[in-house]
């Protein structure tokens, strides 16, 4: 219950307790009223309502001190709290969740600057519901924000929608009214300090009501500290996520500069390998076997025709790959000047300026790349470098055992026994037997009919030169028939040169002075394989009949007539017959039988009878008139031989 007011000092008294229990203001006025129903003197009634407007003064700092107390402690945990935040996104939401709930507003949103755009752009909200207003983006000096963030200063709007303090545009407007605002407070988020040239904006803090208010100052200072503590947070956060890039950087680039550090190192050590190899003069196969260990896989060398010529490491017996595909992989990666991958495998040219030389194929590493990948690329030029070398030594041996050739088929006056010596010192022994081979290209200008020719006598111990426009090869004689060898020749060089290659055999010469002859005898047959249209065919002499018989060298008469008539002439002297007597008379009759029998004065029969037996024995096509041809060439030539061995008289046979 109220206790009368006597006095002013009574009414003091009140005063002071009613400031004491944070007192409304109504409890206040009620003390003066108090006193004039109590019939305090007009002199103490003033003194009274000037001690209760002091007192209500007082109560308003109070009130305002204790507000001010209690924001600052919202700062401070609010401090503590973003400062104990890590995470970008959780520091945005935690600042304007703040800041909706120190102002007591319906929603509050922030807006970073888009450095690359030129513009803000929404980032989080807190109570909003418009996808549209949550999408906004600001331009510099348009709308509220906009303005805040070009001008560096905080703005409030009781009435957003009217102000016209603010550049209005239709989709900021859209979004505003979407969300159903109307008073808008927005402040910077600035880094820095001292002129606004020393500062930095990095965003914009909103607080905002979807009724209209007018936001005092001291919100607007509350609103701006929060934002003082915000900026800080979030720089700190986004130094702190680039400080975790940077170390997620730094352990992937070490982790990288580590593998690339043991690659090198592998990369150095088949360097020296390499190195080694090359200076010893070693072979294609132990660089293969080399580079296979050091990268860890199967590693085949080829050449330009996509032969192999080395491999090493992988399973045994594996697939190697596809011809076709091998060679396009080798096209692509001469075009692209560096490794290219196909499938499983790798492929690497072999170049020696613009010419192939072969290729590499690597199979085992789908990710061959970096230092391991250069050492694959170097080898091909390791490979390169010994195939040069080889070919180099194998075109100064090719001329020097070309020079013995073209010497033994010149004959000149060299003296045999010193070509028997050059032929020891070149691992030829020219005491053996051996056969000339005559080959010859339709067209053939750029020399690979003789590079073919070397490369089919490789290991075989045989001598190769071009001579009197011709490729001559002597090769030992095995103890193939001659006919047989110049038709593998043929074939082989074909294959090699693309095109046909005519091929003629002669021999085999026992001795080094009958070379001359047996290469005499070579061009004769070839000139006979032309004018037989056999071009691009291999033969020797005895393949050519009565021909060969006319171009050999050592003309072989009984050779040929026992190859043509030794049937006939065998028959007639096992059982004493005149088959041989027979054929004469039937070629000289005209192939009659009639004139025959009286050429033989036998009955017609025995005429029909003994030339049923010749052709059984010759073969159903002896009439034909190449056959003929050779048969009555044959038969002549038996006849002339037996009359001059005192056989008989060969001039009393049946004349036509």
């Amino acid at each position: 219950m109220s206790q009368p007011i006597a006095s002013p000092t009574a009414a003091l008294r009140q005063l002071v307790e009613l400031l004491a229990t944070d007192a409304s203001a109504e409890q206040y006025t009620a003390v003066a009223a108090r006193a004039r129903a109590a019939g305090v003197g007009e002199r103490d009634l003033r003194e009274i309502d000037q001690a209760v407007t002091t007192a209500l003064g007082v109560r308003q700092v109070l009130r305002r001190q204790r507000r001010r107390e209690a924001e600052l402690t919202a700062l401070f945990d609010t401090a503590s709290d973003l400062a104990a935040l890590r995470d970008l996104d959780a520091v945005l939401h935690s600042i304007v969740r703040r800041a909706r709930s120190l102002l007591g507003t319906d929603t509050a949103y922030l807006t970073l600057v888009d450095e690359a755009a030129q513009d803000t752009v929404m980032r989080v909200t807190d109570g909003s519901v418009s996808l549209a207003f949550q999408q906004l983006r600001l331009q510099l000096g348009e709308g509220l924000g906009g303005l805040v963030a070009q001008t560096m200063r905080p703005y409030a709007s009781p009435d957003y929608r009217t102000d016209e303090r603010f550049q209005h545009t239709e989709s900021i407007d859209h979004g505003v009214l979407d969300e159903g605002l109307v008073a808008i407070l927005g402040v910077p988020l600035l880094l820095g300090s001292g002129p606004a040239g020393d500062r930095k904006v990095i965003g914009v803090l909103f607080a905002a009501d979807r009724g209209p208010r007018s936001f005092r100052p001291d919100e607007v200072a509350l609103l701006g500290s929060l934002a003082a503590h915000a900026a800080i947070a979030i720089d700190t956060a986004k130094a702190l996520a680039e400080a975790e890039a940077a170390a997620a950087e730094l352990t992937e680039a070490n982790a990288v500069i580590q593998e690339n550090a043991a690659a090198t190192q592998r990369a150095a050590e088949a360097h020296d390998r390499l190195t080694d190899l090359v200076l010893r003069g070693s072979d294609v196969s132990e660089v293969a076997a080399a580079v296979a260990e050091f990268l860890g896989g199967r590693l085949m060398i080829f050449d330009p025709r996509g032969d192999a010529l080395a491999e090493a490491g992988g399973a045994a017996g594996a697939a190697p790959p596809d011809t076709e595909v091998l060679l396009a992989a080798v096209d692509r990666a001469r075009a692209e000047g560096r490794s290219v991958r196909d499938g499983e495998w790798w492929h690497c040219a072999v170049l020696t300026g613009q010419e192939l030389l072969g290729s590499l194929a690597f199979q085992g590493r789908p990710d061959l790349e970096g230092p391991d990948r250069r050492l694959f690329e170097r080898t091909g030029t390791i490979t390169a470098l010994l195939l040069l070398l080889r070919r180099t030594v194998a075109e100064t041996e090719n001329r020097v055992r070309g020079e013995l050739l073209t010497d033994l088929l010149d004959g000149s006056g060299r003296d045999p026994e010193l070509l028997v010596e050059r032929g020891h010192r070149l691992g030829v022994d020219l005491t053996r037997p051996h056969l000339v081979l005559v080959a010859e290209a339709e067209a053939e200008p750029d020399g690979r009919l003789t590079a073919g020719a070397q490369q089919y006598l490789f290991g075989r111990e045989g001598l190769c030169c071009e001579y009197e426009q011709h490729v001559v090869m002597l090769l030992p004689d095995d103890g193939t028939e001659p006919g047989r060898a110049a038709r593998a020749a043929s074939e082989h060089l074909a294959h090699g040169l693309g095109a046909p290659v005519s091929v003629v055999a002669a021999g085999p010469c026992r001795t080094p002075g009958a070379l001359p002859g047996c290469y005499a005898e070579g061009r004769r047959c070839l000139s006979a394989l032309h004018v037989l249209g056999l071009t691009g065919d291999g033969a020797c002499a005895a393949d050519l009949g009565f021909l060969g018989v006319l171009l050999g060298r050592e003309q072989d008469t009984a050779g040929f007539v026992d190859r043509v008539l030794g049937p006939v002439l065998e028959w007639d002297e096992r059982r004493g017959t005149e088959l041989i007597r027979t054929l004469q008379a039937y070629f000289a009759a005209g192939g009659s039988h009639v004139r025959a029998k009286d050429m033989l004065h036998v009955h017609v029969n025995t005429v029909v009878q003994r030339i049923d037996r010749i052709a059984a024995l010759l073969g159903r096509d002896w009439e034909r008139p190449d056959r003929a041809l050779e048969i009555q060439l044959a038969l002549r030539i038996h006849l002339v031989s037996r009359a001059g061995r005192g056989g008989g008289r060969h001039d009393d046979a049946p004349r036509p």
